[in-house]
């Protein structure tokens, strides 16, 4: 039965793509504002829960096109309702807003020369991820959608998430506490699409998977416990480096020898060790800081589970005890079957067939998965390398750039998505 369902889902869903409005020449007079808003929002970013001028030139945006607004959502996020001349249901479309502490590095007559202090230290400010090119993509989109009413059979709700890189310590923020503001209510929210640039994607090509897409992360805190000793006579003492050593080759035992990695894939890494004053001595504490990635709930519990039984048997072993705290930090963004199922036919429709690939999972991590578990989502990736350039840059980098020819099929990727969704 559920085969039936499905295929008849997917011949509708195809058959109306056939139908859909044209919309090229909202497109073509859309793209130069888009880059140009773009530019802007990249020469003047701001950081988590900090973006008050970016919110500003959203919301104003919005206003200007006689779209419903709400701001302070969050605490800096905007929230735009746009209701169609037709009743009908209610799609939401993110784009995330904040930008990260790193000094940019390229040429780029743009670039950013904020700076700003972070956890105590002075930083660079950059859109290192490509949020500065998602929020002028959904700008556009609902300046487009707004001068299509008639062809909106239901209810577009424009959300930009501040804080998707994480809210400063002490603070909550990001999708989560958007969430927990009723973001997806008032109109309750069928459906919410995202999508998210890739610096080493080729423009013109959409990328997306079905199920798990991008990893859930959890962020632990392991503390070890010896005894200070000097460096000159280790049998004097209990050495928490060593213990250290043995817990992160233990850890990494997990994801080698007792995940089933052929199911999906599982990370542990370590990227913080801080112990000791001096060279000679042996201290008597250590803590390490790292990262788990999965991509199945079931294999979370498991991993989670062996950690916190390994953990403190490798201290004991040693002479040491060890405790660890193991807590999430963002859900595993998945992409709901049947929604996509119903909605690659319309990336197909924008890109073309050969431009639409399915990606393997991501262990990286995104909190839009925590729309998703509210409500089915589809999130996809969208091509922002130029074609043939050996030289792109990973996100989170210094020299991260992208090609702002990709911009204006992002547009009528969340445009088309929308509308083929309300008139199914």
């Amino acid at each position: 039965m559920r085969i039936f369902v499905t295929l008849t889902l997917l011949f509708s869903s195809i058959l109306m793509r056939g139908q859909g409005p044209n919309l090229e020449k909202d497109f073509s007079k859309i793209e130069s504002k888009v880059i140009e808003w773009r530019r802007d929002i990249h020469q003047n970013p701001e950081l988590s829960n900090r973006e008050f001028k970016t919110a500003e030139k959203i919301a104003n945006h919005l206003k200007s096109l006689g779209i419903e607004v709400q701001t302070g959502v969050a605490k800096t996020g905007v929230v735009g309702l746009l209701k169609g001349d037709q009743p009908g249901k209610v799609v939401a479309l993110r784009a995330d807003i904040d930008a990260l502490p790193v000094t940019e590095r390229n040429d780029l007559p743009f670039k950013s020369t904020v700076k700003t202090e972070f956890l105590g230290k002075s930083v660079g400010v950059m859109h290192a991820c490509g949020h500065d090119t998602h929020t002028a993509i959904l700008m556009g989109v609902a300046e487009v959608l707004s001068k299509n009413k008639d062809k909106i059979k239901g209810t577009v709700k424009f959300i930009f998430q501040p804080a998707e890189e994480g809210p400063p310590p002490g603070e909550e923020g990001g999708a989560l506490l958007m969430v927990k503001e009723g973001v997806l209510t008032n109109p309750d929210v069928d459906a919410i699409f995202g999508l998210h640039i890739n610096s080493q994607t080729p423009v013109g090509t959409l990328k997306y998977k079905p199920g798990g897409s991008m990893a859930s992360s959890q962020r632990f805190v392991i503390n070890v416990n010896g005894k200070q000793t000097h460096g000159s006579q280790p049998w004097g003492g209990v050495d928490p480096i060593l213990i250290s050593a043995k817990i992160i080759d233990g850890l990494q035992t997990i994801i080698s020898r007792e995940a089933e990695l052929t199911n999906e894939a599982a990370v542990i890494s370590v990227g913080k060790i801080t112990s000791g004053v001096r060279f000679n001595i042996i201290p008597e504490s250590a803590k390490l800081i790292g990262t788990i990635r999965t991509l199945d709930y079931d294999m979370q519990a498991y991993i989670n589970q062996r950690m916190e039984e390994m953990v403190p048997a490798i201290a004991r072993a040693y002479g040491g005890d060890a405790t660890i705290d193991i807590q999430t930090t963002t859900a595993i963004t998945f992409n709901d079957l049947d929604l996509t199922l119903q909605m690659a036919p319309t990336l197909e429709k924008v890109a073309g067939s050969e431009n639409v690939v399915i990606h393997k999972a991501i262990t990286g991590a995104e909190d839009f998965s925590y729309f998703q578990e509210k409500v089915p989502g589809f999130y996809f990736f969208l091509g922002g390398m130029t074609p043939g350039n050996m030289e792109s840059f990973p996100h989170h980098t210094p020299d991260f750039r992208i090609d702002e020819s990709g911009l204006l099929l992002g547009v009528k990727a969340m445009t088309h998505l929308a509308l083929d969704y309300l008139n199914m």
